[in-house]
């Protein structure tokens, strides 16, 4: 699937074979699945104007896949692994690479941003970001590894923050990262996970993903805050995990959060949003984390444990709503922004 021009939309073509260099393996594509970035690029959005450099490309990078050739200085893939993709492409040589800090590489490449993805038959990526999987794991779920490692990253930011077993949890916005990220949550011992979302569909979602409580602001306006208190106790939400990217629901994140507690800012925001920095950051010493992509690789290792309990995994496959065929990208485009589904999982049948 190529975006052919800058526009919206995008096209079935016959492009050549990608050929593997010497660190990269070529793989046969199983399943892929659609991001809120996808969607931007889909749309050819204010966003996608300003990032997406390079047209005609193939574009996704949300991947589960077969290696079926391997570079010659290649050691730790074979032909017939199944793999996932780590999406940053890091030159492992700047500052931030070399201090731990490869997910925000100063030179970082995003598959299917700034090179050709994987809403494709085949598609290269380099021995680093090839994350081998067991061969019984259901490609759909292989290949929401990626955005279920965001989830994660949002709920344990740093080496050295704490745990969210036995903590009081807000998720606002319930997109597929965010019900990931409720499922998450309780399996790893939230005591209490609030959740706010407007979509009935993804608000039944969260319920299922195990979410204590849901809330729509539009209704509840600003008894919300008051709602949230009285579901962690008086005290307020010692984690919160922005997920929408709505200027009212940044907001709301601070306003429901504990004295000390933490914030992680992972939606995207179209514009600039405000805040009162003293009465939301200062009084009360929260700490916050802008979340970008996955730890690499502590952050897989992580996903991996979720995923070896199947009733994770069981929820992980209530997320994914819709299975569509790649080349029908356009029909999974509408379901989602019709918003009739959660996450869509594209099917590598052609």
């Amino acid at each position: 699937m190529v975006k052919p021009r800058k526009a919206a939309g995008g096209e079935v073509r016959s492009v050549p074979e990608p050929t593997p260099g010497d660190n990269e393996v070529l793989v046969r594509v199983l399943a892929s699945s659609i991001c809120g970035t996808d969607v931007h690029i889909w749309e050819w959005n204010a966003w996608a104007q300003q990032r997406v450099q390079r047209v005609p490309m193939v574009f996704g990078h949300e991947l589960s896949g077969e290696v079926v050739r391997v570079g010659r200085s290649v050691r730790s893939l074979e032909v017939g692994d199944h793999v996932s993709a780590e999406t940053h492409i890091v030159d492992g040589t700047c500052y931030q690479c070399r201090t731990g800090k490869m997910h925000i590489c100063e030179n970082v490449q995003v598959l299917g941003v700034d090179r050709d993805g994987v809403f494709a038959e085949y598609a290269v990526l380099p021995e680093i970001n090839a994350w081998k999987n067991a061969p019984d794991l259901d490609p759909a779920i292989a290949s929401v590894q990626e955005p279920l490692g965001n989830a994660v990253h949002a709920l344990l930011p740093e080496d050295n923050v704490e745990d969210v077993a036995g903590k009081r949890v807000l998720v606002t916005g319930c997109g597929p990262i965010g019900l990931l990220a409720v499922a998450a949550a309780k399996t790893l011992g939230a005591q209490t996970v609030v959740a706010t979302e407007l979509n009935p569909l993804r608000a039944r979602l969260a319920r299922e993903m195990g979410a204590d409580l849901v809330l729509d602001p539009t209704q509840e306006g600003a008894a919300t805050v008051t709602k949230i208190r009285e579901a962690t106790d008086g005290h307020g939400a010692d984690v919160v995990l922005e997920m929408s990217g709505h200027p009212a629901s940044l907001s709301l994140a601070f306003d429901a959060l504990t004295p000390g507690g933490r914030v992680s800012l992972l939606g995207l925001f179209d514009r600039p949003a405000t805040l009162d920095i003293d009465g939301a950051l200062v009084f009360k010493a929260a700490r916050v984390h802008g979340i970008f992509g996955r730890r690499m690789f502590e952050t897989w290792f992580q996903v991996k444990g979720l995923l070896a309990t199947q009733g994770f995994r069981e929820k992980v496959l209530k997320i994914i709503t819709h299975r569509v065929p790649i080349p029908e990208l356009a029909r999974a485009m509408e379901l989602i922004e019709s918003k009739q589904a959660a996450k869509v999982s594209l099917e590598a049948k052609w």
